[in-house]
């Protein structure tokens, strides 16, 4: 298969809308309504203006953690030479561990703001996540970014611009970032786990974490400094993240555990 797609999906009176922009927009209006839904269901109670300042909120945590995160980690040096292209972000270039890093911020300013309880708000959020990282990994192949390794061995490899074929890593981070994870989200919130404070944060991290790292096998790093790591210890930077964020998942579900046992145990 030959990806030579237009990063452009459709212009709105003359100007352009980019895939990736596109992406985004979808992935947070799927998770605001997902989310409103599942509060409905969990009978959490929270004002329903209060979702919908949040939408701000979280639009503003991705933006500017995900687009520092991608400069700080992966091209600083790019960026400092220029400075002008860190605005730039329909062409792409958005890190999801800086992006993680700017929600849990920006989520627990407003939770602290309007007393709500962190923990359990993240929670309700976190089921809805996959599915706009599905659609940003969907943007991030048409883009022909992220790039999987040279493969001419399997039946489905992908040929972008550089005419190498090459693994659909991008495919592949979809499916196991994207779909499996939303299924194991759903399922645990189906199985009632939103009763817990932090443990569907903690599904969701440490499901992330393992579905990225073996993803990741597939995907050349993307950084000078990520492809040192690989050299030097076969893991890329992005997989040290994973083991990162793997690790505050099963701190996650430890704490929600101990606190379930100690209230059962209360009841007794």
């Amino acid at each position: 298969m030959i990806c030579d797609f237009s990063p452009i999906a459709f212009h709105v009176f003359g100007f352009p809308v980019h895939w990736y922009s596109f992406a985004y927009i979808f992935g947070i209006i799927f998770a605001f309504k997902l989310t409103e839904f599942l509060i409905k269901k969990s009978e959490y109670a929270i004002d329903s203006k209060l979702l919908d300042d949040f939408v701000g909120v979280v639009v503003l945590g991705i933006i500017l953690g995900g687009r520092l995160g991608h400069v700080l980690f992966y091209d600083p040096c790019s960026y400092w030479n220029e400075p002008m292209e860190i605005f730039k972000i329909w062409k792409g270039g958005m890190s999801f561990f800086g992006g993680f890093i700017g929600i849990v911020i920006a989520t627990y300013w407003f939770c602290k703001k309007h007393y709500l309880n962190f923990l359990s708000f993240i929670d309700h959020w976190s089921v809805g996540v996959p599915i706009g990282l599905f659609f940003g990994r969907i943007a991030n192949f048409i883009n022909g970014e992220l790039l999987g390794k040279p493969s001419s061995e399997i039946a489905w490899n992908v040929v972008f611009r550089d005419g190498i074929p090459r693994h659909p890593s991008q495919i592949y981070e979809a499916i196991l970032e994207g779909i499996i994870l939303f299924l194991i989200m759903v399922f645990a919130f189906y199985k009632k786990q939103y009763k817990f404070d932090g443990r569907l944060s903690g599904i969701f991290c440490l499901g992330y974490g393992i579905n990225r790292f073996i993803g990741e096998c597939f995907r050349l790093p993307d950084s000078l400094f990520s492809w040192d790591l690989f050299f030097s210890t076969g893991i890329n930077l992005n997989q040290y993240f994973c083991f990162a964020i793997m690790a505050l998942g099963v701190f996650l579900i430890y704490r929600s555990l101990v606190n379930e046992i100690v209230t059962i145990s209360g009841k007794g």
